[in-house]
């Protein structure tokens, strides 16, 4: 017991400088970025008016030394004040919680395609090591790797849904379809709770593709690694046992190989989602989605810097969340784990 709450606690505050350090640095980059804010907030007509853009930086604290701003703005974050967006002129959580939700939905939704298909063909792959199948499978997987994933969007939807019409337009909805009754922002799940089957199936339609399209690198990776994660067990005494024992291929595979090669493919599982958040720009913005990439590309381009830091330490809670979920998971694969 002692051991558990020392690994946990160990990981705990691993996680918490891990998020002060990601503060520091990113208010720091944030702030030394070229640009006027006060530009940018005022417009140029009253930004050149000095009377107008000390009150601004008097209002917003930017008179004060970076230390000091960065002191004051922790202070606001303990209290869960992102800041007010300069853009939007609405505070940064309240612009968060009403984007975060779609990207969310969408992350999911891809990370489980790829995770489930990249690892039965990764698993595939390794079984049937230097077949044909594998063959295709790893050229299929490093072609996946390096298609740049805006030239894919871009094929996807003009191939799919403006040529083909297998799949729905832009947006979340269709046109004219009411969302429904919010409860968690993700359509799909919000549907379901209210029952609202038709809206379910509108929602998944509008969902698949661009969760496609997002998937594809990831489906690569993962394939590539659980074939070498799978690679590495397959070789291993208690294999060799269980098929000695006449055990079908199929449970030697799904009982004993993919089960001690689980901790590299939830590495790498945790890793992508947060990656999938923080990079979902281009899908976003080819597909009309309204999530937190096209809210952090407004953002940036708009040198909104309480919106940048808002997205920036959003996506870094992320991170280190499925991180120390991660780390949780192997103390419990692993019992070793816990004991280092």
């Amino acid at each position: 017991m002692i051991s558990i709450r020392r690994f946990v606690l160990r990981r705990l505050g691993t996680a918490l400088l891990s998020l002060i350090g990601v503060t520091i640095i990113t208010f720091v980059l944030t702030n030394i970025v070229p640009g006027n804010p006060a530009l940018t907030a005022l417009g140029p007509e009253v930004a050149s008016n000095p009377g107008a853009v000390k009150a601004y930086d008097l209002r917003n604290g930017l008179n004060k030394s970076l230390p000091e701003q960065y002191i004051t703005y922790m202070g606001h974050l303990v209290q869960g004040n992102l800041g007010v967006s300069r853009v939007t002129q609405r505070p940064v959580l309240q612009d968060l919680l009403q984007y975060a939700p779609a990207s969310i939905e969408l992350g999911l939704v891809a990370v489980v395609l790829a995770l489930v298909v990249g690892v039965a063909l990764g698993t595939l792959g390794a079984m049937l090591r230097d077949s044909w199948i594998d063959q295709i499978i790893r050229v299929g997987s490093l072609a996946g790797v390096s298609m740049p994933i805006f030239w894919l969007a871009l094929v996807a939807f003009y191939l799919f849904s403006y040529k083909l019409g297998i799949f729905p337009g832009l947006g979340r909805l269709d046109p004219g379809v009411t969302p429904p009754p919010t409860v968690t922002g993700m359509y799909t799940v919000d549907a379901l709770i209210a029952g609202q089957w038709s809206t379910f199936a509108a929602a998944v339609s509008h969902i698949l593709l661009p969760a496609f399209v997002l998937a594809a690198y990831a489906l690569s990776l993962f394939t590539r690694f659980a074939r070498s994660a799978v690679l590495d067990v397959v070789g291993q005494e208690f294999v060799r046992t269980a098929r000695a024992k006449g055990l079908p291929e199929l449970v030697v595979a799904w009982r004993h190989v993919l089960r001690a090669a689980l901790v590299p493919i939830i590495t790498i599982a945790a890793v992508m989602f947060g990656i999938m958040l923080s990079g979902t720009v281009f899908v976003e913005s080819i597909f009309s989605w309204p999530g937190i990439g096209e809210y952090a590309f407004q953002s940036a381009t708009n040198l909104d810097l309480p919106a940048i830091l808002g997205v920036t330490i959003f996506i870094a809670v992320i991170y280190i969340g499925l991180n120390f979920c991660v780390d949780m998971l192997y103390g419990v694969i692993d019992p070793r784990i816990r004991l280092q």
